[in-house]
């Protein structure tokens, strides 16, 4: 079977992750596609495999003969599809001989032009799938999963050499607490690989440091009609805050290696307000600086309305895994022959952005991330073409391989 057949299948589950649900998994509803998988990977011939009680779903093939010194290898993929836009009901649309061009999304609005998405031209001759424009299509992360499982497939019915390998599929990866409840010593990897990325051959080795930081004001309420020279309104305190940080340093005006200040959310009443902002750089020393630049406006404010009117907490949500990757060269080297045996030149990458594999590299199984081969993830205008998925597999057959190699 190859791996936009079984995405085809995924896509029909519903499987998006609730934020502030309070329970693990945040939705009842990923069960249903972990015990589908978990049925696959026992057809494919997979052993140890089981759902536990947090929709973790994990299974274990051992090495072929001749291979079984060799290193437990870990792919990785997610369940859960991002809360933010729609995931049920989601109904692909398939475009053979996609021509390069506009493509209207359904009945939606939505149009996919290559103005916005330049890299569209490029997959003229494919065939493209989209969502129907009403939802997402569900790339992010169940082609990842799709490709794993057919890779597999691949390895065992040719009866390729392979070390031993083991396969979680994760619950919650969009809402931050994909490995809250992840098994290390079940799972067994000694190294491992995310396929959560993006175009098929990148390669992510460094992630952003993150740091979600909780701005709280503090107001002052009066009666309107006798406010003067008293009342101090916390909503206006927390635009005052916001417009003392570098204007251009938001996720809209920055790209390549460039950090940013993202306001997440806000709430405000006259008394009270809470900004939240999410702390992305890929130095340390710039998230220091980022850290600093809030502080001092902190500062300013406290200074010209009083004491503890304006208050921070920090908590650090990932590193930038590039501190452990960096130990281990060997892994972006098979992962770069392994794309290069399989017809895809590899890049290496950046990943704007987090990965589960960040927590697990600092929790001691080091994690690079793969591309799924995929665009314009958590939106309608998600879409892969199958020539992609095909070219994944392949790297993920080889890369297993490579494992199972002296």
């Amino acid at each position: 079977m190859r791996a936009y057949e079984r995405f085809l299948e995924y896509v029909k589950i519903w499987t998006s992750s609730e934020r502030c649900s309070g329970s693990a998994p945040s939705s009842l509803r990923q069960f249903d596609l972990a015990h589908q998988l978990a049925f696959e990977l026992r057809e494919l011939g997979v052993e140890q495999v089981g759902v536990d009680n947090h929709c973790f779903v994990y299974g274990y093939l051992p090495a072929s003969a001749g291979c079984e010194s060799a290193p437990c290898l870990g792919l990785l993929a997610h369940l859960d599809t991002h809360p933010d836009c729609p995931g049920q009901n989601v109904r692909p649309q398939i475009i053979e001989q996609y021509d390069g061009g506009e493509v209207v999304l359904g009945d939606s609005g939505l149009v996919l032009r290559p103005a916005e998405f330049p890299h569209l031209p490029s997959l003229a001759g494919q065939t493209l799938l989209t969502s129907s424009g009403d939802t997402l299509l569900g790339v992010d992360d169940k082609a990842g999963i799709a490709e794993i499982l057919t890779a597999l497939e691949r390895v065992t019915t040719a009866d390729r050499a392979h070390g031993p390998v083991s396969v979680v599929f994760i619950p919650d990866e969009e809402i931050g607490s994909g490995t809250a409840h992840f098994d290390l010593e079940r799972f067994g990897a000694r190294y491992a690989y995310t396929v959560d990325g993006w175009a098929a051959g990148e390669i992510e080795t460094e992630t952003f440091y993150a740091i979600q930081a909780k701005i709280r004001i503090r107001g002052l309420g009066i009666h309107t009609g006798y406010a003067k020279g008293i009342m101090v309104n916390a909503q206006l305190l927390a635009m005052e805050f916001a417009h003392m940080l570098p204007a251009e340093e938001i996720p809209a005006r920055t790209d390549g290696r460039a950090g940013f200040f993202h306001l997440l959310r806000s709430r405000g009443t006259v008394e009270e307000a809470e900004l939240v902002y999410n702390l992305r750089d890929f130095e340390r020393d710039g998230m220091d600086r980022r850290i600093g630049l809030l502080r001092e406006a902190a500062r300013i404010l406290n200074g010209r309305y009083g004491p503890d009117t304006v208050s921070i907490s920090l908590v650090e949500e990932y590193a930038n895994m590039r501190e452990i990757l960096e130990q281990h060269p060997q892994l972006i080297e098979k992962a770069c022959t392994a794309c290069r045996l399989a017809g895809v030149e590899p890049v290496l990458l950046a990943a704007r952005g987090g990965t589960d594999g960040a927590r697990l590299s600092f929790a001691g199984v080091p994690c690079p991330n793969l591309g799924i081969g995929g665009w314009a993830y958590h939106s309608p205008q998600e879409h892969i073409t199958v020539e992609a998925m095909d070219q994944v597999s392949r790297i993920l057959e080889e890369l297993i391989c490579q494992f199972g190699q002296p």
